[in-house]
């Protein structure tokens, strides 16, 4: 809900940063990755955008028998997420190969600018989640799908288009990529992890 006052501060941090600093090799096919301190020199937009990432994981995490992470529900435990976040940029042709996040329990991905992928899904780009049962449910039947929500790729991968504004947590040890971007513009996102 806060996009329209985070992204303008956010890619004026990031830009800058691309500017007077190299960037780091880890899954990035090409493009421009941040070291991963993007909350000592991001300012004040990185801080809220991991504490919105933090929110979110206290809402959607529970114990074993179901307590929420956060208070003031009665049986509730105290979490305290540790995270690291780093800053994205991808032009035409860049990408990220498969990879997970050993070390973290919640990974998340927010789209500052999504270089008009929203708009027109031809310029690819999409965040790409790889079944973590492989392609099992899919051997014995190929033609048959699961009746529930994403059930028709089971076997296969799900992809999440970005769009700016919107912020996709999902659990560390997915396997997940980035699609390459065959757009013109920049595809700006931030990525986090939270470790207990």
């Amino acid at each position: 809900p806060e996009a329209a006052t985070l992204n303008p501060e956010l890619r004026r941090v990031i830009e800058q940063r691309e500017k007077s600093h190299p960037g780091t090799q880890h899954s990035n096919s090409g493009g421009w990755q941040s070291s991963w301190d993007m909350d000592r020199w991001g300012g004040a937009p990185a801080i809220r955008l991991l504490a919105i990432g933090r929110n979110l994981a206290n809402r959607v995490t529970t114990d074993r028998k179901g307590n929420p992470g956060s208070g003031p529900h009665p049986g509730y435990f105290a979490v305290t997420w540790h995270g690291n976040i780093w800053a994205n940029i991808n032009r035409s042709g860049h990408g990220n190969e498969f990879h997970s996040h050993p070390g973290a329990y919640w990974s998340g991905i927010y789209y500052v600018d999504d270089g008009g992928i929203d708009a027109d899904e031809s310029l690819g780009g999409e965040l790409e989640f790889m079944d973590p049962r492989g392609p099992l449910p899919a051997m014995n039947a190929p033609h048959l799908g699961y009746a529930m929500p994403v059930g028709l790729t089971a076997g296969a991968t799900e992809r999440v288009r970005p769009k700016s504004g919107r912020l996709v947590m999902f659990p560390a040890w997915m396997m997940h990529q980035v699609r390459l971007y065959r757009g013109t513009a920049e595809r700006i996102s931030i990525a986090f992890n939270l470790s207990l």
